[in-house]
């Protein structure tokens, strides 16, 4: 890999990215608290277990730990603002000619790379969780990125073994455009219905061929993540979603949602 990795986040987005490069080269992230620090610590030092890989990561509440690097993904919260604390935050630690990245799966990539400061070097870099098994990276630029912005991105994935695809800079991309009216359309059909979560799931497996039933899917991204792509993209989001995050039932990462883990 030709680019000198750093990633400023600590979830599984995060965690799973520095796994995946950790075999490539050197790769350094950046957590905002001291449990975060730790936690994304040992998810890295599994996931990288797992792969079976070295864990050439370095974590760090340090923001000096992104120093040199030659492209930074921000891997925070879906939100505009938040994402846009951390870049500003970062400007003191960026090269000149570091490339500028956000994993963002359903905001606006114009507005974002303009709030970064250098949108001529921004690009939207959505990869999918789990990151270790998902090959697509959507890849969004805005309009002022210069070719060498585009070349060095769709270089990255290729690096990392994935398969880049450019799509427009359209709220939810091409994948959760398509894929999160049909997700809450299963929610639905249990609202309507009182069908069990199971049910549904294993009817989309066993029918359609799907690796994972809608519910089960929902839950693996997080209902509150979910629920903020569905605003994003104008998708009325279900009231048993949002019954569920007022539970703090957000699926697997709290160990409940449609299913319990």
């Amino acid at each position: 890999m030709s680019e000198r990795l750093a990633i400023a986040g600590s979830g599984a987005i995060a965690c799973g990215l520095a796994a995946v490069a950790a075999s490539r080269g050197p790769v350094s992230v950046w957590a905002r608290s001291d449990g975060s620090c730790a936690r994304a610590s040992e998810k890295v030092n599994k996931l990288c277990e797992r792969l079976g890989t070295e864990p050439d990561v370095t974590v760090s509440r340090d923001p000096d730990v992104l120093a040199g690097a030659t492209f930074i993904v921000e891997a925070v919260v879906e939100d505009a603002e938040a994402k846009a604390a951390v870049w500003r935050s970062l400007n003191g630690h960026l090269g000149h000619d570091t490339v500028l990245a956000t994993t963002t799966s359903s905001l606006p990539i114009g507005a974002l790379a303009r709030a970064s400061g250098h949108p001529e070097r921004f690009v939207g870099l959505h990869v999918f969780n789990p990151v270790p098994k998902m090959d697509l990276v959507e890849l969004a630029f805005p309009d002022e990125a210069t070719a060498a912005t585009r070349d060095r991105a769709r270089a990255l994935c290729a690096a990392l073994g994935k398969t880049a695809v450019e799509v427009p800079d359209t709220p939810g991309f091409v994948v959760n455009r398509v894929l999160f009216p049909f997700l809450f359309e299963a929610v639905r059909l249990k609202e309507r219905t009182g069908l069990d979560a199971e049910s549904i799931d294993m009817c989309m497996r066993l029918g359609a061929g799907h690796p994972m039933g809608p519910l089960a899917l929902l839950d693996l991204v997080g209902l509150d993540v979910a629920a903020a792509i569905g605003e994003t993209i104008g998708t009325e989001v279900p009231v048993l979603v949002r019954r569920l995050i007022e539970e703090g039932a957000l699926g697997r990462k709290t160990g409940r949602g449609f299913h319990v883990y």
